[in-house]
This record gives structure tokens, C-alpha cells and sequence, in this order.
């Protein structure tokens, strides 16, 4: 692709588009190129890149604000570089004040986000399932989002504002939150670990802005289908960590019957076959422009 994009094929301009459609946009999470790729070919035309699992798997460690701001805008490179998908990453509190959520802002547009989700943790942050979170004040948020806001080059840059105030101060300043990061300019608002089918049915009728719901199997909110979701107004739902735990769940058992066995050939049926492993990570394109820059 040469020169720069439009404004109307921009990550963001796309995101806005699939977002308009009826329904609720499932967000499948992806915490590196080739979990993308899988997505994509699966006919997911956005994806989620995940801060819990790209801590997990880059790091080995678990989500409570390890991670960096260039090792998120790297992975998120890698995976922008081989999917047309567009991606939502996931900055947690900017890390750090306004100033470095301004610059962690910049860093994701230039490494391909089609959107920004920021939150209102104190740093470092927490899993928004995990206990012992605290939160900043609804003024510094506020403040945040004006710089995140500015720092956008490209106007359709989606800007989701998340408040983990329920776990801290409870459901009605949870809302109260959500509709002064509304009003602060945020595109989608993202009230993180409703604990209660009627916490998650009131919050559409309570917010008018667009809401995203997450989807954490064995967390604090229950599960729902996007379907559902979408009849209850939400307008995307993130499934961030399902894909990175059923492959650790494979991989687990693979080793476990290696181990057992010292053997793979009872692990065939189950395994991603050669050609199809080659075709998911480009061989044959890659075969074909050997052939056309062969020196002979």
C-alpha cells in the first residue's frame, strides 16, 4: 500500500462503519499476529487487542500494569502489519498521567489502532476482575480524555472511555462516570464488571452514548450472548482472553500427552495440518515472490 490512507478508509473510518451496523459488534481478543490472522479468516472484520493477553503471553505475567506503552504499540504493529481487521487495543490508564496517555495515544494511531480504550484505574493497574482496585478522580479522567481526545491526527480514531468505578464506589457512580466521560467527548463508554443481569440491562437504558460489554468467562458479570447483548443496546462486545485460553488449554493437554506418551501421532487429528498451517502464515505468497525476484 502506497501513500497514506484517506480519512474514509482510515482504521478508525472502518471501525465506525462496522459499529453503525445493527447489532452488537463482536470483538474477538487477539494477543498476537497469528491469533489475529485466525481471526480474520473466521470472518471477524474487527478485533481486540488485548492488555491482559498480551501480558500474559508476552510476558508470562499476569494483568496488573506491567506491560509498557511501547511493548503494547509494538505488538500491536505486528499485528496491524498482517490483518485488514480493524483493531481496538487496549491502553489501560494511558500509562501514566494525561501527558502519557496524550503520547500513548499517538504511538497506537501510528502502530494502526482503529480505537483507543482507556480507563480510569489509578497506575499500575488491575484486571477489572480482580479485586483491590482503586480508581482516580472523575476530574483527572475527564482531564485524561480531553488530552487523549486531542491527540488524535485522525478524527475517526474510536476514543472508549472505561470507568471500574462499580467495584470501587458502587453501580450509581459507576453511571455517573460513564455519562461524564460521555459528555467529556468519549465515542463508546465501557462500564467494566457489572455483577448483575440488571446492572447490565440498566446500563443501555441509563447511558445514551454507545456501550461496549465485556464477556469474561469466570468473572464478575454474566455471560450473554452478543445477540443478547445487542437486544439490550450495547453496541460492541469484547470476548478478550476466550481465544488465548482454549490454545493454552491445548497446548497444556499436547504436553501433557507428549509427555505420556513420548509420542504425537495421537495428537494429528487434533493439530493444525501442515498445508494449512503454511497457508495461515503466507508460505505460498511468500513462494510466489521468490519466483518473481529469482536471479537466475
Amino acid at each position: 500500500m502506497t501513500g497514506s490512507p484517506t480519512l474514509n478508509d482510515s482504521p478508525g473510518a472502518r471501525l465506525r462503519a462496522l459499529l453503525a451496523r445493527p447489532g452488537a459488534l463482536m470483538l474477538p481478543g487477539c494477543a498476537d499476529p497469528l491469533t489475529a490472522k485466525l481471526a480474520e479468516r473466521a470472518g471477524f472484520e474487527a478485533i481486540y487487542a488485548t492488555g491482559a493477553g498480551i501480558a500474559n503471553s508476552l510476558l508470562g505475567v499476569a494483568d496488573v500494569g506491567l506491560t509498557t506503552m511501547t511493548e503494547i504499540a509494538d505488538q500491536l504493529r505486528r499485528i496491524t502489519a498482517v490483518v485488514n481487521a480493524a483493531v481496538v487495543v487496549d491502553i489501560d490508564t494511558g500509562f501514566g498521567n494525561a501527558i502519557n496517555a496524550r503520547r500513548a495515544v499517538q504511538e497506537m494511531e501510528r502502530a494502526g489502532a482503529a480505537a483507543v480504550q482507556i480507563e480510569d484505574q489509578v497506575f499500575p493497574k488491575r484486571c477489572g476482575h480482580f479485586s483491590g482496585k482503586d480508581v482516580i478522580s472523575q476530574a483527572e479522567m475527564v482531564a485524561k480524555l480531553h488530552a487523549v481526545l486531542d491527540a488524535r491526527r485522525d478524527p475517526s480514531l474510536v476514543v472508549i472511555a472505561r470507568t471500574d468505578a462499580i467495584a470501587v464506589h458502587g453501580f450509581e457512580a459507576g453511571v455517573a462516570r460513564a455519562l461524564a466521560y460521555a459528555e467529556a467527548g468519549a465515542d463508546m463508554i465501557f462500564v467494566e464488571a457489572a455483577t448483575t443481569d440488571e446492572q447490565l440491562a440498566a446500563l443501555p437504558r441509563l447511558i445514551s452514548a454507545p456501550l461496549v460489554a465485556n464477556m469474561v468467562e469466570g468473572g464478575k458479570t454474566p455471560l450473554h450472548s452478543v445477540a443478547e447483548l445487542g437486544d439490550m443496546g450495547y453496541g460492541a462486545v469484547i470476548f478478550a482472553n476466550a481465544a488465548m485460553r482454549m490454545a493454552a488449554a491445548a497446548v497444556r493437554d499436547t504436553f501433557a500427552e507428549m509427555r505420556a506418551t513420548g509420542d504425537t501421532r495421537g495428537l494429528l487429528d487434533r493439530m493444525l495440518s501442515w498445508p494449512d498451517r503454511q497457508a495461515l502464515v503466507g508460505l505460498p505468497e511468500i513462494e510466489a515472490l521468490e519466483a518473481r525476484y529469482r536471479v537466475d
